[in-house]
């Protein structure tokens, strides 16, 4: 990993994070060539309220998905899914505990039927 793209997240106010968001998002949208007017109209939310984001100002989850959604930028959203992985331990106890072999039904049948 670079040093030019790796930032100290941690380090950063929620104001300067909020900036951050804000200036993603305006970046996005110019580079689509759209005013502020045209995605606020679709994510329904005021032309203002866009204005506030993209200043870094605090607004709604909501507001935020809207606006992603209608610059079709909601793939960003995978960085929040949760992948479950198995430990090595709870495998090797599955793969113990799986049924090695299975019996023919028609072999079970003869020795039922059979006096011996």
């Amino acid at each position: 990993m670079n040093d030019d793209s790796y930032k100290n997240w941690y380090a950063n106010s929620d104001k300067m994070l909020g900036e951050t968001i804000g200036d993603f998002i305006k970046h996005r949208r110019t580079e689509q060539r759209l005013t502020q007017s045209e995605p606020a109209n679709k994510a329904n939310i005021s032309r203002s309220t866009l204005s506030l984001l993209e200043r870094g100002e605090s607004v709604t989850l909501s507001t935020l998905i809207q606006l992603l959604r209608v610059l079709n930028l909601l793939h960003i959203m995978d960085v929040f899914s949760i992948n479950k992985t198995i430990s090595p331990i709870a495998l090797a106890k599955a793969e113990r505990a799986r049924r090695q072999r299975v019996r023919s039904k028609a072999n079970d049948q003869c020795k039922k039927d059979s006096e011996w």
